[in-house]
């Protein structure tokens, strides 16, 4: 099956003009200024009409909880699995998949099966090895092995660090999981990052910064998140991606952002005029989290559970709001947490790569269409394919 995206304003992310794309089976054949349909009864082209439009990578949601989250707020409070369609809306055609605080009922097992639904249902999928806490659970019985031995494990996490849920690991600990993680990334040819979970404790970001002082283990092994919970560890955040650390941003829709909080489109640009190289700086959801909502009292009321969709609204609002050049908004959900995870053929429009594509209107900067891997999820606004049990 061929598909030709016409007179669309092209994002690689980097601005290329009016381009038309081929695409044929699940890859991108070519970019050119003009390439004319093909009629022929041997031959089925899908057109699509992208004249007005501007035309996205697919975009990467490098931490989503596909089986559910939270938990803290007792058994009722934990957060349902992820369905097809959220993800689709989001236009998140690449998806890494974690465990929080909760690895007792939620498991490495579940995790794994989960991640091949939503392949089996047209997005790409990974996941992390481990959880909250160390020694971290595996699939294996070592993160080492699953690393080199399963294709979907590309790194660890969310392991917390100063964090009151967390295990509390020793630096040496945490050495050792990091060091792990690295060989098997090197036997395996991948990047075995370790994904950290950062909490509000005083330490924020020591234990990161003590390994690498003290070890040979660099930074580009770690991506710690939620750096934009608090203004002091955003502070501690912009001098760790400054020293050569990459920092992820975690976006939230507006109700559930807490006092304090800074917003991810915020920080980006925070980051930006700061001098934080465009390249050290990813966004992701938490989707599927819990977000508990407190009134004046600070007394939880009621539980929200994070929304993929969150996602490019951060990405929206950094353009709109803040005024980031769309390249360097859209490359912290497309190019750059393709190139920290080694995600070959993803995270970028360009030939031989993987056909993921997301329209958007310029005016609303609203998503119109998603394709992943060439197979059209959503057209004009409409969902076209939902996941199995949804209705």
């Amino acid at each position: 099956m061929l598909k030709l995206i016409k007179n669309g304003e092209v994002f690689a992310p980097e601005p290329l003009g009016r381009k038309d794309i081929l695409i044929a089976g699940d890859r991108i054949a070519c970019i050119r200024d003009a390439i004319e349909p093909i009629s022929s009864p041997c031959l089925e082209m899908d057109v699509i009409d992208a004249s007005g439009k501007w035309v996205f990578p697919g975009f990467i949601d490098g931490h989503v909880h596909l089986t559910g989250g939270g938990g803290e707020g007792s058994f009722r409070s934990r957060t349902p699995e992820i369905v097809l369609s959220s993800l689709v809306k989001g236009g998140v055609t690449t998806v890494i998949g974690c465990l929080g605080t909760d690895c007792i009922t939620r498991s490495p097992e579940s995790l794994y099966a989960k991640a091949k639904g939503l392949e089996e249902e047209g997005l790409t999928t990974y996941m992390f090895t481990g959880a909250y806490r160390i020694p971290i659970p595996t699939l294996t019985g070592s993160p080492m092995k699953d690393i080199l031995l399963i294709d979907k494990v590309v790194g660890a996490g969310e392991v917390a660090i100063s964090d009151h849920r967390s295990s509390q690991p020793h630096i040496d600990e945490l050495k050792r999981l990091a060091a792990d993680i690295r060989v098997g990334a090197i036997l395996s040819g991948k990047a075995g990052v370790l994904n950290i979970h950062l909490g509000d404790g005083p330490d924020g970001l020591k234990l990161l910064r003590d390994i690498v002082a003290t070890t040979e283990i660099p930074y580009s092994q770690f991506l710690p998140t939620h750096l934009n919970r608090n203004e002091r560890l955003f502070q501690e955040g912009i001098e760790y991606a400054r020293h050569g650390g990459f920092i992820d941003l975690t976006c939230c829709e507006p109700e559930f952002q807490e006092e304090g909080d800074i917003t991810a489109s915020e920080g980006l640009k925070r980051c930006l005029d700061q001098g934080v190289p465009p390249q050290r700086i990813t966004f992701t959801s938490d989707g599927q989290g819990s977000l508990p909502i407190f009134n004046e009292k600070r007394e939880c009321v009621r539980m929200g559970v994070g929304q993929v969709s969150a996602l490019f609204m951060a990405v929206r609002d950094a353009i709109r709001d803040h005024g980031v050049p769309v390249e360097q908004a859209l490359s912290v959900i497309t190019r750059n947490p393709a190139e920290i995870y080694k995600l070959r053929h993803k995270g970028r429009l360009k030939e031989s790569f993987d056909a993921d594509v997301v329209l958007v209107d310029p005016a609303s900067l609203e998503i119109e269409t998603v394709i992943a891997r060439g197979r059209t999820l959503m057209a004009r606004g409409e969902i076209l394919v939902t996941g199995t049990f949804e209705a």
